[in-house]
């Protein structure tokens, strides 16, 4: 029997005068069964709030590319919220409402060629958008293939090995064979020759990544796409593409608007975008725009009536809250296009200011600088032999900041790095403070004689996405 479950429970006693808000330390929480008698919800509250203090600061998580803060308005708004399901559209149309004015925004941010009524829909997050967009490569490859009187039993999809695990899940799911391009020497995601080289009429699609989570690069959709319409002239396999913009659909715009990467470019299909990241929203709400209707299979659409009057829906999930999907509007009107562009500039110019002063520290190389998005990762130089990037991320740690470090994928499983994603309540005080104790831990693990017991690579933090 467990220690904890041995000891005696103090009996519960009535709040004297004064001690409300004050959590009775010899209480203990239920942790295993539902208790026969409730602790009561404000000692229940204050006990949780106790046991919460024990997560790290979220302000100083580098690790997350997940909004960490918003302006108290926006807590408000959603608290007022969170009632509302946004599946049920019949009882709730206002919020259904917000939500098609956010995919029209978004929309017309990306460039969609349909001026009329976007065709997309919000999801809990990017994995569930990425999901989708998949399902309509493969209804629509399915299709063509069997018009064209061909088995349709072994479809592919096409990416970098530096994708986010949603698409090798959403492989496996629904029984799709993944071509990942392994990264090789200095080239750390999806290449046009790369991409092509893996093409046939099997191929449902590819995957380009705006915005890669392992360095913060974006992939060269472009050229990436001007490959395939090579590949369609030439050999007459045309392959659409999907970009999946998670963290670089709510930057690019802002940052690098003479980017193509959206829908500017005809081969690009459909996108995919996580609200909750540098969408600025708490999580979790993500976006997924097609080019067209014609883009978007019709089978995947069910219509239900069962809440009251008939409502299509496209999704993996059925109820959800509409909270998120209000905040999005909330933050569009309230920064609109300037605010965004402020915001985003700002955290770029933090993470070049981090940048630069990492590389300048003397045992660190960087992988990239945060051109693209405000990320960007960095690896010891080859001759520090005596202590790893896992080790300057335990020592970060113990000052409180989270920087995460990790292995690339295959073939660069060599390549340890450390990551630092800037988001927006990240100061340029705050970067200089995690300089200045990066600066402390390097000097204290420079200074030891012998190398340091190993350590297992700690990739827990790696791969946000959602």
């Amino acid at each position: 029997m467990a220690l904890s479950r041995q000891r005696a429970r103090r009996p519960r006693e009535q709040p004297t005068e004064g001690s409300a808000g004050l959590a009775d330390p010899l209480v203990q929480m239920p942790a295993r069964e539902l208790p026969q008698a409730g602790l009561g919800l404000s000692e229940a509250y204050e006990l949780i709030s106790s046991e919460l203090v024990l997560d790290g600061q979220a302000r100083l998580n580098l690790a997350t590319f997940v909004t960490t803060w918003m302006p108290s308005i926006a807590a408000k708004l959603m608290a007022e919220t969170a009632d509302k399901n946004m599946i049920d559209k019949d009882e709730y149309p206002q919020t259904a409402e917000i939500e098609s004015r956010c995919i029209d925004m978004i929309a017309r941010l990306w460039n969609c060629p349909d001026r009329g009524q976007a065709t997309g829909c919000s999801t809990t997050g990017s994995s569930e958008a990425a999901m989708l967009a998949g399902l309509a490569l493969k209804w629509r490859w399915r299709e063509r293939m069997r018009t064209a009187g061909k088995p349709c039993d072994q479809p592919n999809l096409v990416m970098g090995a530096n994708v986010q695990v949603c698409w090798e899940k959403f492989c496996r799911y629904w029984d799709v064979e993944p071509r990942l391009v392994p990264m090789e020497g200095d080239r750390f995601h999806l290449s046009a020759h790369e991409a092509v080289a893996r093409c046939d009429e099997n191929t449902i699609g590819v995957v380009a990544i705006l915005g890669s989570t392992f360095d913060g690069s974006y992939e060269p959709v472009a050229e990436i796409a001007a490959a395939l319409d090579g590949l369609a002239s030439e050999r007459g396999i045309d392959v659409p593409l999907h970009v999946d913009a998670a963290s670089g659909g709510f930057v690019a715009p802002f940052v690098q608007p003479d980017l193509h990467w959206d829908f500017r470019i005809e081969r690009v299909q459909s996108i995919n975008a996580s609200g909750h990241k540098y969408g600025l929203v708490y999580p979790g709400v993500g976006w997924a725009l097609w080019r067209s209707s014609d883009a978007l299979p019709h089978d995947l659409i069910f219509d239900v009536n069962y809440l009251g009057g008939h409502m299509p829906t496209f999704a993996l999930n059925f109820s959800r809250p509409g909270s998120e999907v209000i905040a999005q509007y909330l933050m569009f009107t309230g920064l609109g296009h300037d605010g965004y562009r402020k915001v985003m500039q700002g955290s770029q110019a933090v993470t070049k200011h981090l940048s630069k002063g990492i590389a300048e520290l003397g045992p660190y190389r960087l992988i990239s600088d945060g051109s693209d998005l405000p990320v960007f990762a960095f690896a010891l130089a080859p001759e520090t032999q005596h202590y790893t990037v896992f080790d300057v991320s335990d020592r970060l740690r113990q000052r409180g900041w989270l920087v995460p470090a990790y292995t690339f994928p295959p073939n660069r499983q060599d390549l340890s790095v450390l990551r630092i994603v800037v988001r927006v309540g990240m100061t340029m005080e705050m970067a200089d403070l995690l300089l200045e104790h990066l600066r402390e831990q390097t000097e204290i693990l420079e200074s030891l004689d012998g190398p340091l017991p190993a350590q297992k690579p700690d990739r827990r933090h790696a791969f946000s996405h959602n």
